[in-house]
C-alpha cells in the first residue's frame, strides 16, 4: 500500500482467496484492504498512538440516520461521557478532498453534533472545531490530543 503522510505503523495483513485483508482492532476482525481502509487504519493508529485517543471510545462504519436516510460514518470517537466528540471521513490517497467531502461529513454531523470534524485522504488532513453557539467552525492547525 501507498506511503501516507502519517507515521508508519505495524498492521496484521493477510491474503485470503486472493484478497488482501487488514485486521481492524476496533471491529476485531479482518476487513478488505482497500486504499480507503488503509487510510482509516493508519489514521486510527495515529489517533491512538500520537494523540492518545482511547480505542474503547472509537466506532467504525456504524449506521446513523440522516434526514430519515441510513448512512455509515467512517470513524466516530466518543467523549468519556459517551457523547459524540469527533467524526472523521476518509478517502483513498488518490481521491482529492473537495467541498463535497466536507458536505458529506457535515450532513452526518447534523445527526451527531460533534465538537470536531476530520477529513483525510492520508496525504492531506483537515480538522475543524465547531462552535454551535455561533453556528461557525474554525480550521485547526492540528488535531488536539484527546
Amino acid at each position: 500500500m501507498e506511503k501516507l503522510n502519517l507515521p508508519e505503523y505495524d498492521f496484521r495483513i493477510k491474503t485470503e482467496n486472493g484478497k488482501q485483508l487488514i485486521f481492524d482492532s476496533i471491529r476485531k476482525k479482518f476487513v478488505a484492504l482497500t486504499p480507503e481502509e488503509w487510510v482509516r487504519q493508519n489514521f486510527v493508529q495515529f489517533l491512538k498512538q500520537e494523540k492518545h485517543f482511547p480505542e474503547s471510545l472509537m466506532a467504525v462504519e456504524k449506521q446513523i440516520m440522516v434526514n430519515s436516510n441510513p448512512r455509515r460514518f467512517d470513524l466516530l470517537v466518543y467523549s468519556r461521557k459517551g457523547q459524540p466528540h469527533l467524526i472523521a471521513e476518509f478517502k483513498a490517497p488518490g481521491v482529492k478532498i473537495t467541498q463535497e467531502t466536507f458536505d458529506q461529513v457535515v450532513r452526518y454531523n447534523m445527526a451527531l453534533r460533534v465538537e470536531r470534524v476530520v477529513v483525510s485522504n492520508g496525504m492531506q488532513h483537515f480538522a475543524c472545531e465547531i462552535d454551535y453557539s455561533t453556528n461557525s467552525y474554525s480550521f485547526l492547525r492540528e488535531i488536539p490530543e484527546f
